[in-house]
């Protein structure tokens, strides 16, 4: 049975031509985009307000592009702000005690299904935590609101499971594209982390819902989002070589950054310090920080502008930077809501500024321009931290124009890229997966995989023995033919091993021995919540051609027995159906 919206019942006429029609999901994805972009516009208006009215500016002006702030405001916002926002979390756990998710583990473990009602309060803790100051991005709160609402357009039309994912990743493509102007940059951004992979059949929707929330976020031109670049110069061969340098830092910085936001929740969790007070700690914190620079505050967008990060002088780059990465370190690690995407932009850029300045220094002569390696470095580090180096590489060019850049910058976060996930393994969204104790390590739809258990794949009609009985008399229960293996229990029914009927029936046995002797598998079973794959696992482990399935605990009652013939065989049919289904096959 298809899952349904609470919110919204398409009549079951439109759900069938919907379904039936590919082109339909071209309009719904254009439905998407355009909300999508709303919901960019609607949420920046909402934290501009909150930072002129916590921190008397005007409407117009961005937090973190100010001289100076009031140090009482910088010290109380956003200390008040974290400690109401951490009880009022505390009070949503009672209320709804069940983890919010995001489009990346909705597309990975659920299908594209996602709580509406969950992600309004995710967007609404975001808007909060930039809006007090808290040095996180809006970009979680972008994808993840309008990323909800697709998913509750797709299940009130029961759309199939391939086309609701790409639903999720419709609103995803819309809201980078409306946040960053950047529509190539949020369809890839769907493909790359949302979706988990490009098909022919993805990329009309996705690719319609980025262009569609470009222009409804972009039709407001105050509240443009653009990253303001000022001119670069021409690219030589050289700063190929140099860029993946840059690519190799970056990557270290990355790592860098997501441990020391592990590590400051692991620090936090130990001190049993009361949840709200944490979140109010970290607000402090940033506070501080905000004294000696306001640029720290927010997500960074009113400090990136390349014209003046260059100008700047180089210890007040390099200030400002490891500045900001505590300060970003400090709000995800007490608690606060948001994202690093645009936090890891700015870095990246005061760090591929400082690279150039340093380069020049140890090397004499280059002339490096500062401007093409701040924009290196904002691609190379964000791609470390985020993932997706198509999508920072698209970012370049829709921010430039300037394919040698781009291609200059391919070569940093495809090395970025890498480094990170050989040293390192995860983006950061997937390693706050993993610290849940998640697998998952990109969007690639593996839900089916989980709902292939071994329950659903065994034979329940196990055939079982006294472990204790001997060779002649085993024959005469099971003679050649009747069975292939036969499951051996002590006589409180307990599983103790795998009894082959043909070994039992070799003449180099002798009758009077007891069957014990020839049991295998004595202590490689199977449970039957274990999905398809680690069942496989277990038995390329064994090299064991049938393993029992026994329920878990000390009792160890066999339930039915499993051949690895035949989870292969599933395996392979329902990838296949899978794939078909991606590509539209049918």
């Amino acid at each position: 049975m298809a899952p349904t919206s609470r919110y919204l019942e398409a009549p079951r006429r439109l759900r069938a031509f919907v379904r039936a029609h590919e082109t339909s999901l071209v309009v719904l994805a254009a439905l998407i985009g355009t909300i999508g972009g709303l919901v960019v516009v609607a949420m920046s208006v909402a934290v501009a307000a909150l930072h002129a009215l916590l921190f008397n500016i005007s409407i117009r002006e961005r937090l973190s592009s100010q001289d100076s702030i009031e140090p009482l405001r910088a010290l109380l916002v956003p200390s008040l702000g974290g400690l109401l926002l951490g009880v009022v979390f505390l009070l949503l756990l009672r209320w709804r005690p069940a983890r919010e998710i995001d489009p990346i583990e909705a597309n990975a473990l659920h299908g594209g299904r996602m709580s509406f009602r969950g992600s309004v309060i995710v967007a609404l803790q975001t808007i909060w935590s930039s809006g007090v100051g808290a040095s996180v991005g809006l970009e979680a709160g972008y994808t993840q609101l309008a990323s909800g609402l697709a998913a509750s357009l797709g299940r009130g039309f029961h759309l199939r499971r391939v086309d609701q994912r790409i639903m999720v990743g419709c609103g995803a493509a819309a809201a980078i594209a409306g946040a960053f102007g950047a529509p190539l940059a949020g369809a890839f951004y769907a493909f790359e982390l949302v979706i988990g992979g490009y098909t022919p059949a993805s990329l009309t929707p996705v690719g319609i819902a980025a262009v569609a929330g470009y222009f409804m976020t972009h039709g407001f031109a105050a509240l443009s989002m653009g990253i303001g670049i000022g001119p670069v110069g021409d690219i030589l061969g050289r700063d190929l070589a140099i860029a993946a340098l840059l690519g190799i830092l970056s990557a270290l910085v990355g790592i860098g950054i997501m441990r020391g936001v592990a590590l400051c929740e692991t620090l936090l969790a130990k001190s049993r310090i009361w949840p709200p007070l944490r979140t109010a700690f970290g607000g402090l914190g940033v506070g501080l920080l905000a004294l000696l620079t306001p640029q720290v505050m927010s997500s960074g967008h009113g400090a990136l502008h390349f014209s003046n990060i260059v100008s700047l002088p180089l210890k007040v780059i390099a200030g400002v930077f490891v500045l900001k990465a505590i300060a970003s370190v400090i709000s995800l690690g007490s608690g606060f809501r948001g994202g690093l995407f645009f936090a890891t932009l700015f870095l990246g850029a005061l760090g591929g500024r400082l690279f150039s300045a340093g380069f020049d220094t140890i090397w004499p002569g280059l002339d490096l321009d500062p401007n093409v390696y701040a924009i290196i470095g904002m691609s190379a580090l964000s791609a470390s931290v985020i993932g997706g180096p198509l999508t920072m590489s698209f970012i370049a060019l829709e921010s430039t124009g300037n394919l040698w850049l781009t291609t200059a910058v391919l070569v940093a976060v495809m090395i970025s890229t890498m480094i990170t996930r050989e040293l390192f393994g995860y983006s950061f969204a997937t390693w706050r997966f993993h610290l849940r104790g998640e697998t998952i390590r990109s969007a690639a739809d593996i839900g089916w995989i989980r709902d292939l258990t071994v329950r659903s794949l065994m034979r329940p009609d196990v055939a079982t023995v006294d472990a204790n009985i001997g060779i002649e008399e085993f024959r005469g229960k099971f003679p050649l033919g009747s069975k292939t293996q036969v499951v051996a229990v002590d006589p409180e029914g307990h599983y103790v091993g795998l009894a082959v009927v043909a070994d039992a029936h070799a003449p180099d046995i002798e009758a009077t021995s007891a069957l014990a002797g020839l049991l295998h598998y004595r202590d490689v079973v199977l449970h039957p919540a274990m999905n398809i794959q680690e069942a496989i696992a277990i038995f390329d482990a064994a090299e064991a051609e049938s393993l029992a399935v026994v329920e878990p605990g000390a009792e160890h009652w066999p339930i039915g027995i499993l051949t690895e013939a035949h989870a292969m065989r599933r395996y392979a049919e329902e990838s296949e159906r899978r794939r078909r289904e991606a590509v539209g096959e049918f």
